[in-house]
């Protein structure tokens, strides 16, 4: 099964955030010896993020949505969700339960009494409204939580809040809850070395032969000008199947030994 990540917001696009949902994503997986497969950024967009979401829907690829849950108008991922999956949003009784906890919790803390009819409360409701069908995920940070849905055609989709503090302790828990069978489960390397002062034309061949030779394993090159303290190179690698990396990469320095590269380990 392959992984896809979805971040959801005008501020990234803008620049008025970095993205850090990307990095911690992949170490997420990585830790659990899992691989980010691909990841789209989209603006707060109804039609874009529908349109987004209806392709995702229509493969079977385990997607982590981050962003765009909340009840403001410039939240339209739950709306969307429902709109690409063709059902109606319904309001979570659990959900419910959860978001008029986190009220009562912050109108004692402020030394009140919660009014749960109260117009702003009413409007804090809409934040258990999901796709018909959808379960929750729990938001250890202020138990508003968030959802998850799959499509007919399979895609599994977990829809967690913008905020790191709150998305990568439900990613997490998403991840040790429904899939942890798939943890390790593939013994993957990665082997690399740089070589120096070559084009990448010179090197296709090579990299040609090595994938063909052996399917488990991708070959990739990583060029780079040099700076100060480093000529211009090529970071040569092989990754995939542990079992065939470390033949493939015999074989890719026996070659670079015949043409006489100037090459050395990278690090």
């Amino acid at each position: 099964m392959a992984f896809g990540l979805i971040i959801i917001g005008d501020e990234i696009l803008s620049g008025k955030r970095s993205d850090k949902h990307l990095p911690k994503v992949i170490e997420l997986l990585a830790e659990r010896g899992l691989q980010l497969a691909w990841a789209e950024i989209v603006g707060d967009d109804p039609a874009r993020i529908t349109a987004l979401l209806e392709r995702s829907f229509a493969g079977d690829d385990i997607v982590f949505s981050c962003g765009g849950i909340g009840a403001t108008p410039d939240d339209h991922t739950r709306q969307c969700a429902a709109a690409a999956l063709r059902v109606p949003l319904v309001l979570h009784p659990e959900g419910k339960l959860l978001v008029q906890e986190r009220i009562r919790d912050t109108a004692r803390e402020a030394g009140i009494e919660a009014d749960l009819d109260a117009p702003e409360n009413l409007q804090r409701l809409k934040m258990a409204e999901f796709p018909q069908g959808a379960t929750l995920i729990p938001n250890p940070y202020n138990r508003i939580p968030g959802f998850s849905v799959a499509s007919h055609a399979g895609a599994a989709h977990h829809f967690v809040p913008g905020f790191p503090v709150m998305a990568w302790p439900m990613i997490a828990w998403v991840l040790d809850t429904h899939y942890r069978d798939l943890f390790h489960r593939e013994d993957r390397a990665e082997r690399a070395l740089l070589v120096f002062e070559q084009a990448e034309a010179v090197l296709t061949p090579l990299m040609e032969r090595l994938e063909a030779a052996y399917p488990g394993v991708r070959v990739f090159s990583l060029p780079s000008v040099g700076d100060a303290q480093t000529r211009r190179h090529i970071e040569l690698g092989v990754k995939g199947d542990a079992a065939q990396v470390g033949f493939a990469f015999a074989e890719m320095r026996a070659e670079l030994d015949r043409m006489k590269a100037d090459y050395r380990l990278s690090t």
